[in-house]
């Protein structure tokens, strides 16, 4: 791979962060990833705590307010990717004029850079800024399980939410989110010779098909996405599956069909007399509609960038990121902040060099501009 030495500091700095592989649930990996980016963060000049957990600790930065009163400003990140370790082998560092390539650069280490490079800027300059938490999830790229609760409490007291996932294509911003549920259906049987004695045991494969069955009819003529994405079960051809289970994916795009699905889901029953049947959440994020608020955030950014010659727009996404969750408990939330790139998950993920810089400028820009728009969350904005 090449050397550094001849890039601008926000390329080193993403250099830097994509050699360190980072998957989901490496907790080894994430910890050498998260003292590197707790370094630099102390260098932006961050106080840095970490929420500790056993797949991968969340990292907690505040920038103390200058001179700006009132809530603070909330940046949702993570530094989880969806590449294991040696990934880079295949996949590597590039740099080929604008083009960044490399896992993890796009989703989202690229947005990391951006946001520790104006925080810097910010500092450097001694302009007034309110109160600046960031919240670095270990876990975003399966829901943020053990990061949710965080992620609400923070929320709560927050005038408003920046996330730094990547923006839509072209680099627009996005306003609202399908709902993301990921649910696992587990069946207990009883194992049996499947030719001597089959009426003994009950067989948990047949039971999870049926109760699929019965979750494709509970979510037909509804619009909401659903994706069997894990089934497993079962040992031997001769013996009766005393154990199966699948992992389904949900996409919904408003509560109250999420509501509905989620509940039939609780309420499923086993059709077999001793199969014992249950269904438990892995993960939830709630569908984030657009809202007054958010039209209201979003406006005010695009002003902000507008200021810095750069056009924006945006509207709601597919995905789901910690961002439904800010959104969906009624606060001001705008996401896509990350530079402009493409290929997120996919082989030729990438990213744009010129949007390392571009986006670092928007953000010190919405960091020291942002707390005109209005009155902090204590005065009930």
């Amino acid at each position: 791979m090449s050397s550094s030495s001849h890039l601008d500091p926000a390329l080193a700095a993403l250099r830097r962060y994509t050699l360190h592989e980072s998957p989901t649930g490496d907790r080894r990996a994430l910890a050498a990833l998260a003292d590197v980016l707790d370094a630099d963060a102390a260098d932006a000049g961050f106080h840095t705590a970490r929420e500790p957990h056993p797949d991968g600790d969340h990292l907690v930065w505040t920038l103390p307010a200058r001179g700006v009163a009132g809530d603070p400003l909330l940046l949702l990140t993570h530094y989880d990717t969806v590449w294991p370790v040696g990934t880079l082998a295949g996949m590597p560092w590039s740099v080929d004029g604008d083009t960044v390539r490399g896992p993890g650069v796009y989703d989202t280490k690229a947005g990391l850079v951006a946001l520790l490079a104006a925080a810097a800027r910010v500092v450097r300059e001694g302009a007034p800024h309110p109160e600046i938490r960031v919240l670095v999830v270990a876990d975003e790229e399966i829901g943020s399980p053990t990061a949710t609760g965080l992620v609400r409490a923070e929320a709560g007291r927050a005038r408003a939410v920046l996330g730094l996932e990547p923006p839509h294509p072209g680099g627009d911003l996005k306003t609202g989110r399908r709902g993301s549920t990921r649910v696992r259906i587990e069946v207990t049987g009883a194992e049996a010779h499947a030719a001597l004695d089959p009426d003994a045991g009950v067989n948990a494969i047949d039971e999870l098909v049926d109760q699929l069955v019965r979750v494709r009819a509970l979510v037909a003529g509804r619009p909401v996405l659903l994706n069997t994405g894990t089934v497993a079960g079962g040992g031997r051809t001769n013996v009766v599956a005393g154990a199966a289970h699948a992992d389904l994916g949900l996409r919904f795009t408003d509560p109250g069909n999420e509501d509905a699905v989620l509940a039939g889901l609780a309420a499923l029953r086993p059709v077999r007399e001793r199969a014992l049947l249950a269904t438990r959440l892995l993960s939830h994020r709630p569908t984030w509609q657009p809202d007054e608020a958010g039209a209201h955030l979003l406006d005010r950014i695009v002003a902000v960038a507008a200021g810095l010659g750069q056009r924006l727009a945006g509207r709601p996404a597919d995905g789901a990121a910690d961002t439904n969750t800010t959104g969906a408990l009624g606060r001001p939330t705008v996401d896509g902040l990350a530079p402009p790139g493409g290929g997120a998950h996919a082989r030729h993920e990438w990213v744009s060099a010129a949007g390392l810089g571009a986006r670092a400028d928007l953000l010190a820009a919405l960091f020291t501009g942002l707390h005109t728009a209005g009155p902090s969350h204590g005065d009930g904005a």
